[in-house]
């Protein structure tokens, strides 16, 4: 007699995915190297999606979240935004979804995993390609245009240790021009 076997819910492997990552960083320490040391209080930052939908709370976890990713501390800044992403709807909603994969494609490329960074920030780039050049009050063209050039050097076989990540600008920052 055959046994029936069970199908994982559609879910399953992100949430295997946020356990894995989640065990990987009990110790609280981040992986790699932070590029500067975390200020005490995270900068306010004025967003349509902070204005509209956010609580007190929520925006400051977005703002620490971008103050996290840009200081390479990918899976926290996970953290914060997924806290956020569970009670929002959508557009700002599949906005955060696609912020949160690009932090966990990072992860993936601290662990030298090139083929989940690719996957993830090919899954990040056609959600974040639905939103204008800023949204969320971060510049998100210039986040697209980075994601597409680590794209092409994950494409040429650069070395992983060539790759960096992108940086979240926010829109009170002066954009930089894409190269």
């Amino acid at each position: 007699m055959r046994r029936a076997q069970t199908i994982p819910p559609r879910n399953h492997w992100a949430l295997l995915l946020c356990r894995v990552m989640s065990a990987k960083s009990k110790s609280g320490l981040p992986v790699g190297k932070p590029r500067k040391k975390l200020t005490t209080q995270p900068k306010v930052i004025h967003t349509n999606l902070i204005e509209t939908k956010l609580h007190s709370h929520e925006e400051e976890l977005f703002a620490r979240g971008i103050e996290l990713f840009n200081t390479r501390y990918f899976f926290e800044a996970h953290e914060a935004w997924e806290e956020i992403w569970l009670h929002t709807a959508p557009p700002e909603k599949t906005f955060l979804q696609g912020l949160i994969q690009v932090t966990a494609a990072f992860h993936h490329l601290q662990r030298d995993n090139p083929l989940g960074t690719t996957l993830l920030l090919q899954a990040a780039l056609m959600r974040l390609d639905r939103y204008p050049e800023s949204f969320g009050g971060i510049f998100v063209g210039l986040l697209r245009h980075d994601i597409r050039e680590r794209l092409l050097m994950l494409e040429a076989g650069e070395p992983v240790s060539r790759l960096d990540s992108p940086r979240i600008q926010p829109l009170e920052c002066r954009p930089r021009k894409p190269e």
